[in-house]
């Protein structure tokens, strides 16, 4: 069995690999024993990372209840496990579906021979890595903040549990436990995240490929004295136009396979985020300056809160744009030199490409930038509205 799992994007290949070493995407290609084994070995992550944590922040939540100050201090990371849950959860149910889309996309990335496609695919793993070293950045300050920020004798982060945290070695196993996690539990969030936008990705740089070879559809194909495409060659613009179609329902499928797939996903985050963004920006503005660690780390995690959200919104925004531009694309090429029942087909390409893909969170909201928009001023009114009620 191979350590790595290979694939021609390089965000998709560290999200893949994170997520396939703690047991949560991982192929069906295990036997007998390690068959058996493999649901124990999840379930043991999935507590250690996710599952302790949630019930002793629900316990610390019931004990703090009515208190807002502490309510806001326990919940914004409790909220967080819970959508990561969901996340979770959604992964392993649709894992073959995953799987699937994950294959297909890596197949045509590395098929492609044309130079002009290999800078394109180049160009797409360049701005991915570009945004996930960002959201990484945002992820490391928060995580090593909160657990460099601990005062003498407390913990990183609220939390209530059945024993003594404050004698020795409960305080050190405690303290030790937590900051493992927080760290488990971000870096798998990111790879997550990452997963469904990196194939929102894949699937914009197939797009672009499908425009490349609509542009060139007549490349090297000689026209004659009327300025049409030679009786001789028109069978050969005929398949490389059949091609054509064939790729660009094959981009469509696959693009509505990701929507089915991380539609409640991406439901389930940015109803999250709207409330993390807001109960942090609550925290921020009442934490005090004696612990500029803690206030650092508290920016941060709220930065890559925003992060989180624009990172789904961006790359919806742009996948819309560029399966539109496919009819561009289609205009740009020698129609004028092409058989009228070619034209025919480069019309109901540019007729298709009028229904745009799109992704949405659980078929309510077009992940788009104007999306990013409208979550941002949500959590901004809640965040007005926790201000009047602790006043």
């Amino acid at each position: 069995m191979k350590i790595f799992i290979d694939n021609a994007n390089g965000t998709l290949w560290l999200s893949l690999n994170l997520l396939r070493w703690v047991g949560f995407l991982v192929p069906d290609n295990f036997e007998g024993r390690k068959k058996k084994l493999l649901p124990f070995y999840s379930f043991f992550w999935f507590m250690f990372i996710v599952g302790i944590y949630v019930i002793v922040q629900t316990g610390d939540l019931i004990q703090v209840w009515g208190d807002i100050t502490l309510m806001t201090g326990t919940s914004f990371l409790l909220f967080t496990n819970m959508a990561f849950i969901t996340k979770i959860i959604n992964v392993m149910v649709r894992r073959d579906a995953v799987l699937a889309i994950i294959d297909e996309g890596d197949e045509v990335l590395r098929s492609e021979r044309r130079i002009e496609g290999k800078a394109i695919v180049k160009s797409s793993n360049q701005e991915t890595s570009r945004l996930l070293y960002l959201y990484g950045l945002l992820t490391v300050v928060t995580v090593f903040g909160w657990a460099a920020s601990a005062e003498k004798g407390s913990l990183p982060l609220r939390a209530w549990y059945p024993y003594d945290t404050s004698k020795s070695p409960a305080y050190e196993l405690t303290y030790l436990h937590q900051s493992v996690a927080v760290i488990l539990l971000a870096f798998l969030n990111v790879s997550l995240d990452v997963l469904v936008t990196s194939l929102a990705a894949v699937c914009r740089c197939r797009f672009q490929l499908l425009a490349l070879s609509l542009r060139t559809l007549c490349h090297d194909i000689p026209i004659d004295e009327k300025h049409l495409v030679s009786p001789e060659h028109k069978q050969i613009v005929h398949e490389r136009l059949r091609l054509c179609i064939l790729q660009h329902q094959s981009i469509l499928e696959s693009a509505a396979k990701i929507k089915t797939c991380f539609s409640g996903h991406i439901l389930a985050q940015f109803t999250v985020s709207i409330v993390i963004i807001c109960v942090t920006a609550y925290t921020l503005a009442l934490e005090t300056h004696d612990n500029p660690i803690r206030l650092i780390a508290m920016f941060s995690y709220l930065l890559g809160m925003m992060m989180q959200v624009f990172l789904y919104c961006y790359q919806g925004d742009y996948l819309s744009e560029e399966s539109s531009d496919i009819a561009d694309a289609a205009y740009e090429c020698p129609w004028y030199a092409c058989p009228i029942p070619l034209r025919r087909s480069l019309l109901v390409i540019m007729a298709r490409s009028r229904r745009v893909a799109i992704l949405t969170a659980g078929g309510f909201s077009t992940l788009s930038l104007a999306c990013f928009v409208s979550i941002i001023k949500a959590s901004y009114s809640f965040f007005t509205v926790l201000q009047q009620v602790e006043e």
